[in-house]
């Protein structure tokens, strides 16, 4: 089972979904060809009703408590009530392009 497979399989298991996007962006970070290592995940979900979005961050990061211990860099959350993706229009922004992180900073040096 892939990363972006056991990600996907863990979200739906622990909580009503209704709408599930999950974005494979490592290609957009200096990782190797084909990694599983940074994900944006779009996740509708009554779970999330009368929820601070700190609140929703944790329920989905227990969830996956193993995965972002493990392979996973880095996990962008976007988390709605259906209520909240309606008005949204349904849609999220695009994720930035990765700049390179501290190797591209001259504080830290090359």
């Amino acid at each position: 089972m892939t990363v972006a497979q056991a990600i996907e399989s863990k979200v739906r298991d622990a909580l009503p979904v209704a709408h599930l996007q999950l974005d494979n962006e490592s290609h957009k970070h200096g990782v190797p060809p084909n990694s599983e290592t940074h994900f944006k995940l779009v996740l509708v979900s009554e779970a999330f009703q009368g929820q601070m979005p700190v609140r929703r961050h944790q329920t989905v990061y227990g969830v996956l408590a193993e995965e972002v211990a493990g392979p996973v860099h880095a996990l962008a959350l976007h988390l709605f009530t259906p209520a909240e993706w309606q008005a949204q229009g349904g849609e999220v922004s695009a994720s930035p392009d990765c700049l390179g992180g501290s190797k591209n900073d001259p504080e830290f040096g090359q």
